[in-house]
């Protein structure tokens, strides 16, 4: 596999900053052959990232979990299986082209820096990383080490968020000033998605003979297995995850994110019932206000995000609630000539308007001006720019100012606290507590990327 010229970088990053999407093929390598791809996070969403290029070779799975591994290691009988990532980057390094990262969120940083530092390309789950300087560090290191890198937010590669984009730039919304947001109440039960421990903390349980403890555990402090950590609901501790909002901005917010070009907020504030901070614990019900200032192209922009089951006031008032696809979960864009909702994904967004009048703006819709994505999945559109000398819409540069956003009001809600951000100095001002938390500490051989 080609390295990517320095020439040929910067030529596409300067085109990308521009606002072209589609770039032409620079130095390309040849779209015939095939990339060596290894994958680290083989279940789960791992198995749904691998399985979309099947035209690739597969030449490593690492994965701490034998069990949630199993069927993909069945499929790929032939392919080096490995526990953990830095021995099989010792071993196989010269052999790999590029690497699909779908671990849980606290070791996604560790294992992208590690691969990036090698001159591989890398894909990873979103949200990109587990706190804010880690966001920074990939950022900078995409561009230093000049791979092609791509955040796996589903609907960044969607018409749907296209159109969200073209109708605000064509002046469909008019001056959009207010964001809502919501997502439903947690459905906490025994090997769900969402799990709540028996007590805090929770109880010794027997380590799983299929499962690597202290690998799984990464970066994060030391402490015993509980079934509700691993292997499905480590979302619900700060340790881990980041909670709805972690999980779900990264696609409910996206299409408000790079529609307004909002950058990140002056300000957070959240409003948190049942805080359950000194468990580090997610919170049930809360509401988070994102603040953020005027810029050259647009007005302040007020963001809330309501999440538990609470949703905005809005929500009855322009008859949302008779919605029943927006029930759960949904996205609207308050403008001063019409109002865009979404799901809980940017895919399908529409106008709040009478069906008829829906049906005459089909007819007479703005222009599609942004190219779109023949399959619509993020792994393969990392694929093809790979091959096509190109960058992914969610690469790096982006993706990392999405989840930064993201992290920010995540950290709001861990302490109900009311935030001062000062983006250029990674900085919130107020609260030197919680500052510290844009970059926590880790374990001793889990350090990366300090040299950013």
């Amino acid at each position: 596999m080609k390295k990517t010229s320095r020439r040929s970088f910067i030529k596409r990053s300067s085109a990308l900053s521009s606002g072209i999407l589609i770039l032409p093929n620079l130095y390309g390598f040849s779209a015939n052959n095939r990339l060596n791809i290894a994958v680290i996070g083989v279940g789960g969403r791992g198995r749904a990232n691998w399985s979309r290029v099947p035209q690739e070779n597969i030449v490593a799975m690492c994965d701490v979990d034998d069990n949630r591994a199993k069927d993909g290691y069945k499929i790929h009988p032939n392919v080096r299986k490995f526990k953990d990532f830095r021995v099989m980057f010792d071993k196989m390094h010269k052999e790999i082209d590029a690497v699909i990262i779908s671990t849980p969120d606290h070791t996604h940083f560790a294992a992208t820096m590690a691969a990036m530092e090698l001159g591989k390309h890398v894909y990873v789950e979103k949200p990109l990383a587990h706190n804010v300087w880690e966001l920074r560090a990939l950022k900078k290191a995409a561009k230093y080490y000049k791979i092609v890198s791509q955040m796996g937010n589903q609907g960044h590669t969607t018409n749907g968020i296209r159109l969200i984009k073209e109708w605000y730039e064509a002046g469909v919304l008019g001056e959009v000033k207010e964001i809502h947001a919501w997502i439903g109440a947690f459905n906490f039960k025994p090997g769900n998605y969402w799990t709540k421990p028996e007590s805090f903390p929770p109880p010794k349980h027997p380590i799983p003979d299929y499962l690597d403890w202290d690998l799984w555990l990464g970066p994060s402090k030391y402490r015993d297995f509980n079934t509700a950590y691993a292997p499905k609901s480590w979302r619900g501790f700060y340790d881990f995850g980041n909670g709805q909002l972690g999980d779900w901005s990264c696609h409910t917010l996206d299409g408000p994110y790079w529609s307004l070009n909002l950058g990140m907020p002056k300000s957070i504030n959240a409003n948190v019932t049942n805080p359950m901070t000194k468990h580090n614990f997610v919170s049930e019900k809360s509401v988070v206000t994102y603040n953020f200032a005027k810029n050259q192209n647009r007005p302040k922009v007020t963001l809330k995000w309501y999440e538990g089951g609470l949703k905005p006031e809005l929500y009855h008032d322009l008859g949302i609630d008779k919605m029943k696809p927006y029930n759960r979960q949904g996205m609207i864009m308050v403008g001063d000539k019409n109002t865009l909702i979404t799901g809980g994904r940017p895919n399908n967004p529409r106008l709040l308007m009478s069906d008829s009048d829906w049906a005459d703006f089909n007819k007479n819709a703005p222009e599609k001006t942004i190219p779109r994505i023949k399959d619509e999945t993020p792994v393969e559109e990392w694929v093809n720019a790979i091959k096509n000398d190109t960058l992914p819409l969610s690469n790096f540069e982006y993706s990392a100012g999405l989840t930064e956003m993201a992290l920010l009001g995540c950290l709001a809600q861990r302490f109900n606290a009311d935030l001062e951000y000062n983006a250029d100095k990674m900085k919130i001002t107020n609260r030197e507590d919680v500052d510290a938390f844009l970059k926590p500490p880790v374990r001793k051989g889990w350090s990366y990327g300090e040299q950013f």
